[in-house]
């Protein structure tokens, strides 16, 4: 049985991974109705991804025989002055949920649950992989500016992105 406070930071991670994924979803609708479908298709592949990692945790938390409590989601933000500041809100998100991973691979290193060590490096690694993809876009971004043309070659660079399969 997982200790109750390592329990408890799964739980928080758990949801925090739905959040995202609401976020992400709350994003994606913001690019289709400003028929940018291949920024809108790229947000829709980070919500999948981001349901993907909560559901690995929850699974995770009751093959160890824990208690899943999920909370309250807020309504994300569908609003932004434009694709940069959508990429940049979504870069502090990633930032937060690596904090976040970090702090629970510390906890359970501190109660020397080598289980969930092993099952969150995985974690660590995709999200080293989460940031960099989404500074990458904000780089492309800074340089294309007001460029019209740039900004719809990124579209359809963005469009291209297909769902992996990790599991």
């Amino acid at each position: 049985m997982i200790k109750a406070e390592l329990q408890e930071a799964l739980n928080h991670q758990i949801n925090q991974e739905f959040t995202a994924a609401y976020n992400y979803l709350g994003m994606a609708v913001y690019f289709d109705a400003k028929n940018l479908d291949g920024f809108a298709n790229w947000m829709r592949m980070q919500h999948g991804e981001e349901m993907e990692h909560g559901m690995k945790l929850l699974r995770y938390l009751q093959d160890r025989g824990g208690l899943v409590k999920l909370e309250t989601i807020e309504s994300p933000q569908c609003e932004f002055s434009g694709p940069l500041e959508a990429f940049e809100i979504s870069l502090k998100q990633e930032q937060k949920n690596t904090e976040s991973i970090n702090k629970l691979y510390e906890l359970a290193s501190k109660l020397n649950d080598y289980a969930t060590k092993s099952h969150l490096q995985w974690f660590i690694g995709e999200q080293v992989e989460e940031e960099k993809s989404v500074e990458d876009i904000i780089a492309l971004l800074e340089r294309i500016g007001d460029d019209t043309a740039g900004l719809l070659y990124l579209d359809d660079k963005l469009a291209a992105r297909k769902a992996e399969i990790t599991e």
